[in-house]
């Protein structure tokens, strides 16, 4: 727990102090903290993790208190901690997740229950989810379920698994064992996984008080004037509101800070710099808050979360006639953000910031609220369409300061609404919102005053005024809704080329919102006036939002064999071994190693433009600024600069923004991120600049060759089907937001050019080999350590080791040790991700559904360089049949050179692209036989033993087994009944229903790449070291590593230990990749103890009631080595690509998932009812580890398929680099209720104890909720007389959906003409990959 007594007005302060909070965030997480003495001391605090640095991921959350003057009450509230300014902690008590409780000292009980509930996996966001229960549970002992998710629900940290889906209420039980929800709040409560019992229980007396030095300061607060001097940055806090005021009148132009969620990223991205920051924290008047019979005054200080509170209190106390606006407020209030920005940010300041999304603004507008004013007077003015448009008449003066708001009661006849429509429920910039307000004359329907504002479709919020205006005096009919329909598509209108694109989407929208607004309207109508038509009733469903909801679920799981000896770990859910490292912050990251004496930090210059010749760089100023040491080019790489064609540091041009051209190595990261701004590139543009697929085919712009697959005759069988469909699919590509960006340290060593290298990777020897000819010195004198790394899902397979080699050419130069690490913004504009796909499909089959010929052709965006395209090609051609049995097939892919980041390895690795243009194509048969889906996909799939496309042998049990047991499970034809029952009664919302069957290839396609190695050493004292080849990416492979070593050495897990990962310790490894990470190193650990115990059976024999430690000591003083090294020679596998033919996959993973959703027809928007997946894990190694990894990889897939979009300027520019703009599912987007089970009583004798790889598979089961939602747009449109097949385009995000559910709305849209595109706009805001 840090207590922030006092802070001292240094001048040295630090800008990044300044700044952030960064307790944790930030490299070294090494701050200074002022003790009782006064001296200042350095505090390692870790645990809090720097992952976005704009407060959009939470995984820097910690817990701010204060004592609150009026109520004096402790207030506790959760905050990210990158975006908190250090001196606006004044008075403050800030608690990490180490004052939370540690394994030194003593657990919380939140950190005990997310740890042994296995809801963690990579473990670098859980701090900060354990910090968010913390808090929830510091104010609210016993929450309620809806408190839980709000808590939890604005998280964008579920990317690196199921961590946070197990880490709510859930049930899990044995495969024999009855079914039961889940019980409790506390994070997870699991049925015969763990005894409930031994929990500690929560004792909210026994958490940390509220510092009593605080406490004092409260009673008498100071009063002066705060000062903080900083190289460029002048803090000023002043104590009263009078020299508040003075201030401003001093500083006109310094804004005031309260929250820093608007000012902070702005200056962290955008480079914007104020000289001088207000912050108004301590002035008590701007929190004042006063009730009036006519309104509510709440002051500008308040935080959005108070702000919720206080209108939830008067929604309570007043009739409802006189809450409409506050009701509408707290419905954007839930969903407005996370939970630590509205306990961050203040009312005033999201006024103030007037950003054209605002939730609060166009309801605040149309509410009629009004601004209090204060400079040398008061004043009020009205929130206004003018002051939102930020005219000088309508807008505060330099020198004034809002000092509240008020919102006036609505009054009977009145009736406010808001709507907001994102690309996902929470934690979402609106895509459009809207506040509307109706007057009526009293007794009748007709509009006496009407007030429209929408956010999200203009440079500000956007207020239709003339069509309000025009339609006074109308009755609420259908008559005034057409007219008022037209009126506002006229006004509020939005060029082709407007900022944030979607223009039709915005633009339905627009009058959709209002439709919505019309039935409500209605429906309060009809109960004052008797009797009023009303709309038909399967026209209200548009009235019903989605409620958020805790998901619920069961999980199953075989139970191991009953003769079992206890000691066995296999196949028991064993606890992750760094879970509760996890969950106190003790979990050490590459970022959380100590600064090293005399180190640097390097920050990477990259190209600006997407293709161009390289006229000249000048670093001179770059190189002038204080703390800069040098700027690493080119010239400087002693060895090879990469291949050539794809350069470590750009040599005469550039292929794609974001190619690093250079680096600047600095004393800090502030330091180098200063001089990147300095450093001066010349460009001669280049032509022809490629961005899409589709140009790519117009310019035969490819990487490598066609690869291709045939089998049967497929234009004879095309000519004797009854029918043929011809189609397109297009998949957008995906961003790998592993939570720790890429990063790496660098430290030479003082004698013989060797190098220590800890980097966040997935292959350390990649990264080794590729220093090694970077540096030009031999392999050996580098080592590479990895700990633990923070995500990877394949982005951190090829890319660490450009950064390990640019970082080791610093070190070299320099001779300091290097520290490179990635921001958020840089890393996604930089690294590449998944490749999008065009996918074009012809497809012959009988009426009754048998396929007959099938031939599709994929072409995907590679990127400006080879890297994974030519394999990832490969395999996505290898995978594209599926389940499916065709007799006559050809597939073909092409990987096109285009001028983007080159794109590279992604969990699933071409399947989850490819195999929904497979899946589109039955569900389009499906449609033309009149046919459900599920019966088409079970006349074509395998059923007996047979051969694939490419040759290789398998049995289809156990994906048949799969099928049938999903639906079972599932009730899939029931679902499917009430499905059709409710769409019948629903005009607005439609239900659909899709379940998917999965056979997917695991592993690599070439024997070498499936060996591995592994050491195991044991010690005189009993206990064992096990090292391996595989990384610990959060997918448990060391929690399974020893687990298989327990089994061979028949010991217990407890004298067992992991290190880390070392090429010293284990050379010439293998990518932890491809599935088979647990499968390969198992077999190597597995070799490794057997032969370790056949040394010991002498000795074991001559003692047989020994025990471990006794025979290892008489191993000792036989001179019996205690060391062994085990190795797996690997898997066959091979595939001839000219014949067609091969063994390319050890073996299959076979799967099936179920899912239901429910759409708007009206917005676009979605929920998800339930999924159920069934996967064939054969005999799981850790069923708690495997089950975390099946649903991890199914919400990683359902963001591929629903919300997770790339979004690039028309110069190639990547938009989306960020959780404000990319969208990765929240726990808010977990079905409602999401079941896994692991199917029986299957074996495979290949593996290591017959277990299966799993960490791939289930990406692709995610696309279950796509077709789901396919199949719901299917039944809009098949009610709207609308042909109901349509090109498939994934991400089915709101904007696909809305538009596809075609209707009166979106026909308005396309007859209203937007206005004329101006000559130098020529392009589309963006372009979608």
């Amino acid at each position: 727990m840090w207590k922030w007594t006092t802070i001292r007005e240094k001048d040295d302060l630090r800008e990044e102090q300044r700044l952030g909070l960064e307790i944790g965030p930030g490299p070294r997480g090494s701050r200074e903290v002022e003790n009782k003495d006064g001296s200042f001391s350095e505090v390692r605090l870790t645990g809090t993790k720097y992952a976005c640095g704009r407060g959009g991921c939470g995984a820097c959350t910690v817990m701010v208190s204060k004592r609150d003057p009026t109520s004096q009450e402790i207030r506790h509230f959760s905050v990210t901690a990158c975006l908190v300014p250090i001196c606006s902690l004044y008075g403050a008590a800030v608690t990490t997740v180490e004052g939370v409780g540690s394994m030194k000292t003593r657990l919380h009980p939140v950190q005990e229950r997310i740890a042994k509930s296995h809801g963690t996996q990579c473990g670098f966001c859980t701090p900060g989810m354990v910090m968010s229960m913390y808090t929830l549970l510091r104010n609210h002992p016993q929450p309620s379920e809806e408190q839980l998710l709000e808590a939890l629900g604005g998280r964008s940290d579920l990317r690196p698994g199921g961590g946070t889906c197990q880490a709510v209420p859930r049930a899990r039980v044995r495969r024999e064992e009855q079914q039961a929800p889940g019980q409790g709040l506390h994070l997870c409560s699991c049925l015969k996984l763990f005894v409930k019992e031994e929990f500690q229980p929560l004792d909210p007396t026994q958490e940390l008080i509220f510092p009593p030095e605080l406490l004092r300061m409260t009673e008498n607060p100071e009063k002066r004037t705060l000062t903080f001097h900083g190289e460029r940055v002048t803090w000023i806090s002043p104590g009263t509101f009078k020299d508040l005021l003075e201030l401003k009148a001093k500083h006109p132009e310094a804004p005031l800070i309260l929250g820093n969620t608007s000012l902070g990223p702005a200056m962290r991205s955008k480079g914007c710099l104020y000289p001088i920051l207000l912050s108004p924290a301590r002035i008590s008047e701007l929190n004042v808050v006063s009730k009036t019979n006519d309104g509510l005054t709440i002051g500008a200080g308040c935080s959005l979360a108070q702000v919720k509170d206080i209108l939830a209190e008067r929604v309570s106390e007043l009739p409802e006639e006189k809450t409409q606006t506050y009701r509408a407020l707290l419905k954007h209030l839930k969903s407005l953000a996370s939970q630590q920005i509205r306990n961050m940010a203040s009312l005033g300041g999201h006024i103030i910031s007037r950003h054209s999304y605002s939730d609060l603004n166009p309801i605040l507008a149309v509410g009629n609220a009004t601004l209090n004013l204060t400079s040398e007077g008061t004043r009020r003015i009205p929130l206004s369409e003018h002051f939102l448009a930020g005219l000088a008449s309508a807008d505060l003066k330099p020198e004034e300061i809002l000092e509240s708001v008020y919102i006036p009661h609505s009054q009977k006849w009145e009736f406010v609404s808001a709507f907001r429509q994102a690309q996902c429920q929470q934690n979402a910039l609106p895509d459009v919102n809207a506040g509307m307000r109706v007057l009526f004359k009293e007794g009748t329907d007709i509009i006496e005053d009407l007030s429209i504002t929408y956010g999200g479709v203009g440079a500000a919020t956007v207020s239709a005024h003339k069509s309000c205006q025009q339609l006074l005096g109308r009755q609420w009919d259908e008559l005034m809704l057409d007219e008022a329909c037209r009126r506002l598509l006229d006004e509020v209108s939005l060029p082709g080329w407007a900022p944030g694109g979607r223009v039709e989407f915005k633009r339905t929208l627009v009058v959709s919102f209002f439709f919505k607004f019309y039935l409500q309207v209605l429906q309060e109508l009809k109960k004052l006036i008797k009797p009023f038509p009303v709309p038909v009733n399967r026209f209200l469903s548009a009235l019903e939002d989605f409620p958020g909801t805790v998901p619920q679920g069961v999980q199953r799981y075989q139970s191991v064999d009953s003769h079992q000896p206890l000691q066995d770990p296999v196949g028991r859910p064993v606890m992750h071994l760094s879970g509760l490292k996890h969950a106190t912050g003790e979990a050490e990251f590459c970022d959380d190693i100590p600064m090293v004496d005399k180190e640097l930090c390097m920050a990477l210059v990259t190209s600006t433009r997407a293709y161009a010749k390289i006229i000249s760089v000048d670093l001179s100023e770059a190189l002038e600024i204080p703390g800069v040491v040098d700027v690493i080019t080119a010239k400087d790489i002693p060895g090879i600069n990469g291949t050539k064609d794809d350069k470590l540091l750009a040599v005469d041009e550039v292929l794609c923004v974001g190619q690093i051209i250079c680096a600047v190595v600095a004393e800090t990261d502030v330091q180098a991120k200063r001089a990147i701004e300095k450093i001066k590139i010349t460009y001669e543009e280049l032509e022809p600049i490629i961005f899409t697929i589709e140009d790519a085919i117009k310019h035969n712009s490819f990487l490598c060759p066609e690869k291709k697959l045939e089998q049967g005759n497929i234009e004879e069988a095309f000519e004797k089907v009854d029918q043929i469909v011809e189609g397109e699919v297009h998949v957008g590509g995906q961003e790998h937001f592993y939570m720790e960006t890429q990063r790496v340290l660098v430290i030479p060593k003082t004698e013989d050019k060797e190098l220590d290298i800890y980097v966040s990777t997935q292959d350390p020897a990649h990264v080794q080999k590729t220093v090694s000819s970077t540096l030009n010195i031999p392999i050996n004198r580098i080592t590479c350590h990895v700990k633990r790394v923070g995500g990877g899902f394949g982005g951190k397979i090829g890319r660490p080791a450009v950064f390990g080699a640019i970082a080791a050419v610093g070190a070299l130069k320099t001779g300091h040790p290097i520290r490179l690490v990635l921001d958020r913004e840089d890393d996604m504009l930089i690294t590449g991700g998944r490749h999008p796909l065009f996918g074009k499909y012809k497809v012959g089959f009988m009426n009754n559904g048998r396929i007959k010929a099938l031939d599709i052709e994929c072409f995907i965006n590679g990127g400006c360089t080879l890297d994974d395209s030519e394999l990832v090609t490969e395999f996505l051609i290898l995978k594209l049949e599926n389940a499916y049995k065709i007799r006559n097939l050809r597939f073909r892919g092409r990987a096109c050179l285009t001028n983007l980041p080159s794109n590279t390895a992604f969990r699933g690795f071409g399947f989850p692209q490819g195999t929904l243009v497979t899946e589109s194509c039955i569900t389009a048969v499906a449609a033309k036989c009149g046919l459900p889906p599920e019966k088409v996909r079970e006349k074509n799939m395998y059923r007996t033993v047979d051969k694939t496309i490419y040759k290789q042998a398998f049995n289809p049990e156990s994906l048949i087994r799969c099928w049938n047991e999903c639906l079972d499970v599932s009730s899939f034809h029931n679902r499917r009944k009430q499905a059709e029952e409710f769409n019948k009664k629903n005009y607005w919302k439609k239900r659909g229903v899709a379940v998917i069957p999965m056979k997917f290839s695991v592993g690599f396609a070439a024997t070498s790449y499936h060996q591995a190695a592994a050491l195991v050493h044991i010690y005189t004292d009993g206990s064992v070291l096990v090292t391996h080849g595989g990384n610990e990416l959060g997918q448990g492979i060391h929690t399974k590593m020893l687990q298989v070593a327990s089994r061979e050495l028949k010991i217990p897990m407890s004298h067992l230990h992991i290190c880390e990962t070392s090429t010293a310790m284990v050379p010439n490894t293998i990518a932890t990749a491809a599935s088979v990470g647990a499968d390969i190193n198992g077999k190597a650990v597995q070799n490794a103890c057997q032969i370790l115990l056949k040394r010991l059976e002498p000795i074991i024999k001559k003692n047989p009631e020994g025990t471990w430690e006794e025979w290892v000591k008489a191993a000792f003083e036989q001179r019996i080595s205690l060391s062994a090294t085990g190795y797996f020679r690997g898997y066959k596998a091979f595939m001839d690509w000219e014949k067609g033919e091969g063994d390319p996959f050890p073996y299959y993973v076979y799967g099936a998932a179920c899912s239901e959703v429910e759409i708007d027809c009206l917005t676009g928007a979605h929920k998800k009812i339930r999924t159920d997946i069934v996967m064939d894990a054969c005999c799981s190694l850790n069923p708690a580890i495997d089950i975390g990894q099946i649903e991890g990889a199914f919400i990683q897939g359902m963001g591929l398929y629903t919300t997770e979009e790339l979004k690039y300027s028309p110069e190639g520019v990547l938009y989306s680099r960020g959780p404000d703009e990319y969208k990765i599912p929240t726990i808010s987007d977990v079905p409602e209720e999401f079941n896994v089970s692991l199917l029986p009583s299957s074996q495979t004798p290949l593996t290591i104890y017959s277990s299966k790889g799993l960490g791939e598979s289930g990406m692709f089961l995610g696309s279950s909720v796509f077709f789901a939602i396919t199949d719901a747009v299917a039944a809009a449109r098949k009610e709207r007389d609308i042909a109901e097949d349509f090109t498939v385009k994934s991400p089915a995000t709101p904007e696909w959906v809305r538009m596809a559910c075609a209707d009166r709305f979106t026909e308005m849209v396309y007859i209203c003409p937007l206005p004329l595109e101006p000559p130098s706009h020529p392009t589309p805001w963006a372009i979608f990959k």
